[in-house]
C-alpha cells in the first residue's frame, strides 16, 4: 500500500523520533511502508539522567523563571546524608542568589532555581565528584606502592585500564516540586462500620491517624464529643506551608476537615434538640449547581474515637507541593523514632498529582519511596487513587467522546506498599466504580487500585470555602457534601483504624492490615483495574482474624 493511501488508523502527526520513522525510502525514491523492518530502537526510550525527565520538560519552556525543585540526595555520599545536604546547600548558594530559598528535608533538599542554575548545579556537583574520585585514586595508588609485595606484580597489558573509585556526587536526581491537589451519614452503613461499632466496639480508640491535608478545623463540633484533636506530647499538629503551626488546626479550604470527618469524629443530637443541618448539591438539567437542605440526628466517622494528627500540607487556596508532603512524612518518622516507638499508627493522603510513566519507573518517585519507607517502619498509609480516570478521545471521524482511561493512578497512590483507594457510590452493587476514579494498572504493570470505598456525594464536616458555598442557600449548615477519591480514602483509613483498635496485635504490622482488608473486601463484579479487590468491608475484616 502506498504511503499516501487513506488509512484512518494512522496518526495524523509524525511519530516521536524515539519510535523511529514509519516511512522508508526505496531505491527508486518512492516512500513505501510495505516491507517489514525490525522494531525501531532508540536510547531515548529509556534514559537516565540526574535531571528527571519531567523537570527536563519544564526546563525547555521555563526561560528565566525559577522552577520549584526537590533534589534527591545520594544516601551513600562520602560523609553521609547530612554532609550531602550541606554540600548541595553550598552549591546552590554558589550558582544562585543569596536569597534563594533552601529547605532541607531528610534526604532531600527543596529549592527554586532557573533552568540555567539547575544545569550549573549539576555541573558543579559532577566536577566536585570527579575531583574527589581523582584524590581517592591517587591516595589508593600511593598506599599500594608502600605496601610490601610477596610476589612480583603481573605485567599489565597496554590495553589494561585501572579502575579507580566511582565518582561520588552528592546529587542522585533532581525532580520538579510537583504540585499536589486535593483529590457520610450513609457511607458508614455501606462500609459496614456501623455494624462493626455495635458488634466489636470498633471505634478507633487508642489509635492515632495523621491527616496530610489542608488542616482540620478544631472548632467544628464534629470533633468535640471524643476530643479527636486533643494530643499528648510529643504529638503536635504541624503546618508545613505557613509560619505558624497553629494553622494546622484551621482549614480555610475545607478539604482537610471534610476528609477528617469521614475518618473520625461524631455528633449526636437529642430528640428535644434542633437537628443537624447538612447541605447537598444538585444540578437541575443544564442549570447551575444548587443546594438542598438535609436534616440529621447523628453522623459518625468510620472510627469515631480515633485521634487525629493534623499535618497541613495544602495552602489556604487548596494548592500544595511535593516538598511539603515529604516534610510531613519525615515528621511522622521522627515522631515514631523511625519505627522504634509508634505514636502515629496510620496516615491518610487524599492529595496527589498525575504521573507520566515515561518520567521514571512508576512508584519510584521521591514521594512514593518515602511512603514505602514509612510503611516499612510500621505505619499504615492510605492514598487516594486520583480523579483522572476519564477523559476524551477523538474517533476517526473527528468526533470527541468521553471515555474511561486506564493507567491513570496518581502519585502517591502508585507506591507499592500504600493502600490505594478508588471511589464508588453508596449503592456500589448497582453503580459500580465511579467514572472519575483513576484506573489501574500502574505504569509499570502492578495491580492498583487496592480497594474502593464511597466517594460520591459524601456528607461530612464542613468549614471554609467548601461550606461557604453552601451557606448562601442553606443557612446554619455545618455539614456539606463533596465527591472524589479524596473522600474514598478516609473511609479505608477509618476502617483500618477501627480494625487495629480491636486487633491491637496488628499495630506496627501494616502489611498484615493491608492483607486483611484486601482479603475481606466485597467483590463488586467489576474489572480489577477498576475495583481492585473490591469494596472495603469492616465487619468481614474484623471477623477474618
Amino acid at each position: 500500500m502506498d504511503s499516501d493511501s487513506a488509512d484512518p488508523g494512522r496518526p495524523a502527526e509524525p511519530l516521536p523520533a524515539e519510535f523511529g520513522s514509519a516511512e522508508r525510502a526505496t531505491d527508486d525514491g518512492d516512500d513505501r511502508t510495505s516491507r517489514l523492518d525490525p522494531v525501531p530502537t532508540s536510547p531515548s526510550l529509556v534514559t537516565d539522567s540526574v535531571i528527571a525527565r519531567p523537570l527536563q520538560e519544564r526546563m525547555r519552556s521555563s526561560g528565566d523563571e525559577p522552577i520549584g525543585v526537590v533534589i534527591e540526595l545520594r544516601t551513600r555520599y562520602l560523609g553521609g546524608v547530612r554532609r550531602a545536604q550541606s554540600r548541595v546547600t553550598d552549591l546552590i548558594r554558589q550558582v544562585a542568589d543569596a536569597g534563594t530559598p533552601v529547605w532541607p528535608i531528610g534526604s532531600y533538599v527543596s529549592s527554586a532555581l532557573t533552568a540555567a542554575q539547575i544545569r550549573a548545579l549539576v555541573a558543579a556537583d559532577a566536577e566536585e565528584a570527579e575531583e574527589v574520585a581523582h584524590e581517592q585514586a591517587e591516595l589508593a595508588a600511593g598506599l599500594a606502592e608502600q605496601a610490601p609485595r610477596s610476589a612480583p606484580a603481573a605485567e599489565e597489558s597496554p590495553s589494561t585500564v585501572t579502575a579507580g573509585p566511582a565518582p561520588r556526587s552528592a546529587i542522585h536526581r533532581i525532580w520538579p516540586n510537583f504540585e499536589v491537589q486535593p483529590l457520610i451519614h450513609r457511607s458508614v452503613v455501606t462500609t459496614k462500620c456501623q455494624a462493626a461499632h455495635r458488634a466489636f466496639n470498633a471505634y478507633g480508640q487508642d489509635i492515632v491517624w495523621a491527616v496530610l491535608d489542608s488542616g482540620i478545623d478544631e472548632e467544628h463540633a464534629h470533633f468535640q464529643r471524643h476530643g479527636n484533636l486533643a494530643l499528648t506530647p510529643p504529638l503536635a499538629h504541624r503546618s508545613f506551608v505557613g509560619d505558624s503551626d497553629a494553622d494546622a488546626t484551621k482549614d480555610r479550604a475545607g478539604h482537610g476537615t471534610h476528609v477528617a470527618g469521614i475518618l473520625a469524629g461524631e455528633q449526636i443530637v437529642g430528640e428535644d434538640e434542633n437537628p443537624l443541618t447538612a447541605a447537598t448539591f444538585y444540578q437541575p438539567e443544564a442549570g447551575d449547581l444548587r443546594t438542598e437542605r438535609l436534616r440529621l440526628r447523628a453522623i459518625s466517622g468510620m472510627a469515631p474515637r480515633c485521634r487525629l494528627l493534623s499535618c497541613k500540607i495544602l495552602r489556604d487556596d487548596g494548592s500544595g507541593d511535593m516538598a511539603a508532603v515529604l516534610a510531613a512524612l519525615e515528621y511522622i518518622q521522627e515522631l515514631n523514632d523511625y519505627g522504634r516507638e509508634l505514636l502515629v499508627h496510620g496516615v491518610n493522603l487524599s492529595v496527589g498529582y498525575p504521573f507520566d510513566p515515561t518520567w521514571f519507573a512508576t512508584g519510584l518517585s521521591p514521594v512514593c519511596r518515602e511512603v514505602n519507607r514509612l510503611v516499612q517502619s510500621g505505619v499504615v498509609v492510605v492514598a487516594a487513587a486520583g480523579n483522572t480516570g476519564y477523559g476524551y478521545v477523538i474517533d476517526a471521524g473527528g468526533r470527541r467522546m468521553r471515555t474511561a482511561f486506564d493507567l491513570t493512578i496518581n502519585d502517591p497512590g502508585n507506591a507499592e506498599l500504600a493502600i490505594t483507594v478508588g471511589a464508588t457510590s453508596c449503592r456500589p452493587h448497582a453503580s459500580g466504580v465511579s467514572y472519575f476514579s483513576s484506573k489501574g494498572p500502574t505504569g509499570d504493570g502492578r495491580a492498583k487500585p487496592d480497594l474502593v470505598a464511597p466517594g460520591e456525594r459524601v456528607i461530612s464536616a464542613g468549614t471554609g470555602r467548601l461550606l461557604d458555598q453552601a451557606l448562601t442557600s442553606v443557612p446554619g449548615a455545618t455539614y456539606v457534601e463533596n465527591s472524589g477519591t479524596s473522600m474514598a480514602a478516609p473511609h479505608v483509613s477509618g476502617v483500618a483504624a477501627a480494625f487495629m483498635s480491636v486487633h491491637q496485635e496488628f499495630i506496627g504490622r501494616p502489611h498484615r492490615v493491608k492483607r486483611a482488608l484486601l482479603d475481606s473486601a466485597t467483590d463488586l463484579g467489576r474489572d480489577p483495574s477498576f475495583q481492585g479487590r473490591g469494596l472495603v468491608d469492616a465487619m468481614r475484616a474484623l471477623q477474618s482474624v
